[in-house]
């Protein structure tokens, strides 16, 4: 049997007798996947900010260290919400560096005028803007997020390619890399049978790939720091490696503390020494 078709109602929030932006705000907390940004879980809401009023919503991606501070406002946006939202995330991202912040701007309407302005800040600060319509569907009422605007993303190694130092083979030996050297070589033949073309290109830091002299870098090989190899062979998990902090997460159980006494000592003696040079 055919489904029924049954048109949503348009409902301007701003103007209802009973929805608010608490309601509004209770319904991405219960959900913030609502939102369209990835697999997302609330950290906190009504955030206190120091001096500062308290920010809606403070939401997290449970995959990586970014965090989005989200402001709510029924009907247009304005001024006073675009300077809230970014004074909101200015301050949390320097109460808690650790993380990637973006700023989120929720409201029903976002004009094209806010919209240019926000397009200013977008690329200086991380900022996402996204506009919220709600619906009534029978009995029950409905939430649509739509994202007018992304946050900017960085570029790619090799799309600025012309900035990088390029070098030779011979710069990669001389750093005593001929095990990484041979490593791409492998790497190279196993390309090469998608494409016969790519051959390696020498970078100072890194080892790309190039088509006829153009970049092509959808595979980068960087050579092991000694640091890395220790860690490796010390047979400890590494959850990641922070580069802006150049911090390691390295994940340990008690039995780790006896079994791996030695280079946990070592490792800590050189972050110790780093961090008082």
């Amino acid at each position: 049997m055919q489904p029924s078709y049954l048109k949503p109602e348009r409902i301007l929030l701003k103007t209802h007798p009973e929805l608010s932006e608490k309601w509004v705000q209770e319904r991405i907390a219960e959900d913030p996947t609502l939102l369209g940004l990835g697999e997302l879980i609330l950290k906190d809401k009504e955030r206190v900010q120091p001096r500062a009023g308290r920010l809606d919503l403070l939401l997290q991606d449970i995959e990586a260290a970014r965090r989005y501070e989200v402001e709510i406002q029924l009907g247009p946006t304005d001024e006073a919400h675009i300077i809230r939202t970014i004074e909101y995330w200015d301050i949390e991202r320097k109460r808690y560096p650790q993380y990637d912040h973006t700023a989120v701007i929720i409201a029903e309407d976002i004009t094209s005028r806010f919209l240019n302005v926000i397009s200013l800040f977008n690329g200086t600060i991380p900022l996402i803007a996204i506009q919220m319509n709600a619906f009534r569907v029978g009995d029950h009422l409905s939430l649509l997020f739509t994202t007018v605007m992304d946050q900017v993303s960085l570029g790619l190694v090799g799309d600025d390619e012309e900035v990088q130092e390029s070098t030779n083979r011979d710069y990669w030996e001389h750093r005593g890399s001929r095990e990484t050297l041979a490593m791409a070589d492998e790497i190279l033949k196993i390309i090469q049978q998608f494409d016969s073309h790519l051959e390696l290109k020498y970078n100072k830091f890194y080892i790309g790939l190039a088509e006829n002299e153009q970049p092509n870098n959808f595979v980068i090989l960087r050579p092991k720091n000694e640091l890395d190899s220790k860690i490796e062979s010390a047979g400890l998990d590494v959850m990641d490696y922070d580069n802006r902090w150049g911090r390691y997460r390295i994940r340990i159980s008690r039995g780790d503390l006896q079994k791996h006494s030695s280079s946990l000592t070592e490792l800590l003696r050189q972050a110790f020494e780093v961090a008082n040079a």
